[in-house]
C-alpha cells in the first residue's frame, strides 16, 4: 500500500451509526506513517466500522504499553525497536561505541526487556496484543567486519528472542513472524536514517507498510477455515490413476513426486488439528477405494471423509461434501490443478476459496503457506481432535432423522446420550468464545465478540456463561454449545446462544432450555434473537413455540407443552 492510499482509506466516510473500534499503538518512536498505515489496514480489516488508533508518547515505550489499556481498546499493537531497549542502539544518541560499553548495554537491555514483559503481562488482561520485536538492523557498533556476526550482536538477538518466546506462549499475545517480514520487507531497505534523525521516525514507507499489514492481520481475529476439499490426480498424487493404475501413482522422491508427498503430509497435519479433509475427484470410485488401501500413503484414508469419486462435475462433489459436513462453502478451501475445475466450482459455490496446485516445486511452499494462513489457530482444542470422527457419526444421526418418527424416537432412546452442563463463569472460556465467533447456523443473533467484549460481559454482576459437552455411544463431541446470559429475578435473558452443527438433531437445545429454566429458577427466558442469512436452524427451533421475533420470550409452561421427549443423562458441573 502507498502512503497516499492509506490516507485516502483513513479519510473515507463511515456511517455515523457504525460500530466503533479503538485500538492502541505503543511504540517508542514517533508513530507518523506507521500510524497511518496501521489505521488504514485496520479499517480494511473491519469494513463499515469506525476505527480509531490511540498512540503514546515519544521515547516511553514501557509507559505507552502500561497506558494503552486505559482506553479499553479492542486490541493493542506493540512495536519494540533496539533504541527502546537501550538508546545507544539507535542513531539519535551519541554514546561512544567502545568495546567497554557492550557489557553495560547488555545489562540495560535485560532490564528493559523485563519491564516490557511486566507491562505486557498487565495489558493482556484488558485486550489482545500484537507484538513486533526489533526489525531494524543494529548500528555498526561491533568491532568485527560486517560479514562476521559479533558475539555481542548474537547475545542481543537471544535476549529479544527470549521475550518473543515468552510472549508466544501467552494465548493473548500474537508475535509477528520475522521470516514473514523478511520476505515482504528486505532488511537493507527498512531504515530511513534521515527521517529518524530529523523526525524520530526510523522506518521507510515500505517497511512501515509491511509492519502495519502484519500487525493488522494479527489484531483481526479472523475465524479459520473448517475444511479442505482436494483433487487426487496431479494433486494428492502424481499420475492419472485410471491410466497408471493403483501402483503407478506416486508421492515420493523415487517417483519424482516429493511435492505430492509433502502436500499429503500437510493434509495429515491439518486433519490432526481438526480440519475436515474431503476428496472431490473425477475418477473410478472402485480404483480410488483401492488406491487408498496403499499402506505408504502419507495421509491415510482414515484422515479423509468423505471421498467423492465419480465422473460428474466437481461442483456436485463439493455440494455433497458440504452437506455431509453441514458447513457453508465460505468455510472451505478447494485445491485442484485445473483452472477450469476451480472456475466451475467457484461459479457454483462463490464463497469457497479456490487454490491452484502447481507441479512446479517452487510454487509448493507458497501454496502450503496459504493453507497455513487459512487454517491458522492459536491452539488446538480437544473438540478439534475429535471433529472428523464426530462428522462420521453425524451421518448415522442424519440417516435416523430421515426415517419414520417412531423409529427416530426409538433410535434416540438407545444412543446412550450424556450431557455435561457447566454453569456459572468458567475459568477457561476459550472454547465457548471460539464457538460464539465461528458458529453461524445455530446462532441466536450472529453477533461476534472481541475478547475484551467477552470478558467485559462476564465481569458484570448477574451474568453467566453456560457450556454443554456431549457424548453418546458413537463417540464424544466435546463442548458443542455455549450461551451468555443474565439473570434478573424470575427472568433470564440470553445475549448469545450457539451450538455446533455437529450436534444437530439430538435435541440438545431442548435439554439446555429445560436445564436453564431449572438452574435459574426462571419463569421466562428472553432471547436476544435476530434473524441472519444463515441461522435458520435456530429460527426453526424457536418457531416450534411461536413466531420468532426480536426480544423473543418463552415461558416455562409454553416450553414444556411443546418440548419433545428427551433421553439424555445429565450431569451438572457448577463453577
Amino acid at each position: 500500500m502507498k502512503l497516499i492510499e492509506a490516507i485516502e482509506i483513513n479519510h473515507a466516510a463511515v456511517d455515523d451509526g457504525a460500530a466503533h473500534r479503538t485500538f492502541a499503538l505503543a511504540c517508542g518512536f514517533e508513530a507518523l506513517h506507521l500510524r497511518s498505515f496501521l489505521n488504514a489496514y485496520l479499517r480494511l480489516a473491519f469494513p463499515g466500522e469506525q476505527v480509531s488508533l490511540a498512540v503514546g508518547r515519544f521515547g516511553d515505550l514501557a509507559g505507552n504499553i502500561e497506558r494503552a489499556s486505559a482506553g479499553d481498546p479492542a486490541g493493542a499493537a506493540v512495536v519494540i525497536e533496539w533504541p527502546d531497549l537501550d538508546p545507544r542502539l539507535g542513531l539519535r544518541q551519541l554514546a561512544g561505541w567502545t568495546p567497554d560499553l557492550m557489557e553495560d548495554i547488555h545489562r540495560t537491555v535485560e532490564l528493559n526487556l523485563g519491564r516490557f514483559q511486566a507491562a505486557l503481562d498487565q495489558i493482556v488482561k484488558s485486550c489482545p496484543v500484537a507484538l513486533c520485536l526489533p526489525t531494524l538492523p543494529l548500528p555498526p557498533l561491533a568491532w568485527t567486519r560486517t560479514s562476521q556476526a559479533a558475539a555481542f550482536e548474537l547475545e542481543l538477538a537471544i535476549l529479544a528472542a527470549g521475550l518473543g518466546k515468552w510472549a508466544a506462549s501467552n494465548r493473548r499475545i500474537r508475535v509477528a513472524n520475522s521470516e514473514k517480514l523478511d520476505r515482504i520487507s528486505p532488511r537493507g531497505t527498512r531504515r530511513d536514517a534521515a527521517c529518524d534523525l530529523f523526525n524520530g521516525f526510523p522506518y521507510s514507507h515500505a517497511h512501515a507498510d509491511a509492519v502495519a499489514s502484519v500487525l493488522a492481520a494479527l489484531l483481526r481475529d479472523a475465524p479459520p477455515k473448517k475444511g479442505l476439499i482436494t483433487d487426487l490426480d496431479g494433486v494428492f498424487w502424481r499420475g492419472i490413476l485410471g491410466e497408471a493404475g493403483v501402483s503407478g501413482v506416486s508421492w515420493d522422491m523415487a517417483g519424482h513426486a516429493q511435492i505430492h508427498g509433502m502436500y499429503q503430509e500437510v493434509l495429515k497435519s491439518l486433519a490432526s488439528r481438526g480440519v475436515l479433509i474431503g476428496v472431490a475427484s473425477k475418477n473410478d470410485a472402485a480404483l480410488v477405494q483401492e488406491a487408498f488401501k496403499r499402506t505408504d500413503l502419507r495421509c491415510p484414508a482414515e484422515r479423509i471423509y468423505p471421498i467423492c469419486a465419480h465422473w460428474r462435475p466437481k461442483s456436485e462433489s463439493v455440494s455433497d461434501i458440504l452437506r455431509e459436513w453441514n458447513i457453508a462453502a465460505d468455510a472451505v478451501v478447494f485445491v485442484d490443478d485445473s483452472p477450469m475445475e476451480l472456475a466451475e466450482v467457484k461459479t457454483v459455490h462463490p464463497g469457497i476459496e479456490c487454490l491452484l496446485f502447481s507441479r512446479e516445486p517452487g510454487e509448493l511452499l507458497p501454496l502450503l503457506e496459504s493453507l497455513r494462513d487459512w487454517f491458522a489457530k492459536d491452539a488446538v482444542s480437544p473438540e478439534d481432535l475429535i471433529r472428523s470422527e464426530s462428522i462420521r457419526s453425524a451421518a448415522v444421526w442424519r440417516a435416523a432423522v430421515s426415517g419414520p418418527n417412531a423409529a427416530f424416537e426409538e433410535f434416540l432412546s438407545q444412543t446412550e446420550a450424556h450431557i455435561k452442563l457447566c454453569v456459572g463463569k468458567p475459568r477457561e472460556t476459550r472454547r465457548a468464545f471460539e464457538l460464539a465467533n465461528k458458529t453461524n447456523q445455530f446462532n441466536l443473533n450472529g453477533r461476534r465478540y472481541t475478547e475484551a467484549e467477552w470478558d467485559a460481559y462476564l465481569a458484570r454482576s448477574g451474568t453467566f456463561l453456560t457450556t454443554i459437552a456431549y457424548e453418546d455411544k458413537f463417540g464424544p463431541l466435546g463442548v458443542i454449545m455455549a450461551a451468555l446470559g443474565e439473570a434478573k429475578g424470575d427472568s433470564v435473558r440470553l445475549g448469545a446462544w450457539v451450538m455446533s452443527c455437529r450436534a444437530f438433531a439430538r435435541r440438545i437445545e431442548h435439554q439446555f432450555v429445560r436445564l436453564l429454566f431449572a438452574q435459574c429458577g426462571a419463569a421466562e427466558i428472553v432471547f436476544d434473537y435476530a434473524e441472519t442469512a444463515r441461522n435458520s436452524p435456530l429460527r426453526e427451533f424457536l418457531a416450534a413455540f411461536h413466531q420468532p421475533a426480536a426480544g423473543f420470550r418463552l415461558s416455562k409452561e409454553e416450553f414444556e407443552r411443546a418440548c419433545p421427549r428427551l433421553f439424555h443423562a445429565v450431569e451438572i458441573v457448577p463453577e
